[in-house]
């Protein structure tokens, strides 16, 4: 059955073993994947421990758990790219680096997040 036809449950089931997929293969095939993956497992223990508000410690969170995030998405774009053709093209090349660009992007907001949040402590 094509999971398009899928409804309910079925559907759920479905598309959580596609996510299942999605995270192996980034695991496998991706670096950069596997080394940010390891920042999120190191701090977001440190954000509910060094957040002094709910508010602060979700801030912390979340602003870790979107690189993960943007770097599925830029993983997707690249296989995607390396999918239609391996050959060098001007508009593969940016798309490539567009999405590099968001990861960069993603790691900005998140060191922003915790100085603002954690340097005023400090000074």
């Amino acid at each position: 059955m094509q999971q398009q036809n899928l409804s309910g449950v079925k559907r759920l089931i479905a598309a959580t073993s596609n996510s299942r997929k999605g995270f192996s293969a980034a695991w496998k095939h991706e670096e950069a994947f596997r080394q940010e993956l390891v920042l999120v497992l190191v701090a977001s223990p440190l954000a509910l421990l060094l957040g002094n508000t709910w508010i602060e410690r979700v801030l912390l969170l979340t602003s870790v758990l979107q690189i993960l995030i943007v770097e599925l998405l830029n993983t997707g774009i690249e296989v995607v790219v390396d999918r239609i053709s391996p050959d060098h093209h001007e508009l593969s090349g940016r798309a490539k680096d567009v999405a590099s660009a968001a990861v960069f992007v993603s790691l900005v907001l998140a060191a922003s997040t915790w100085a603002l949040i954690l340097v005023p402590r400090w000074l």
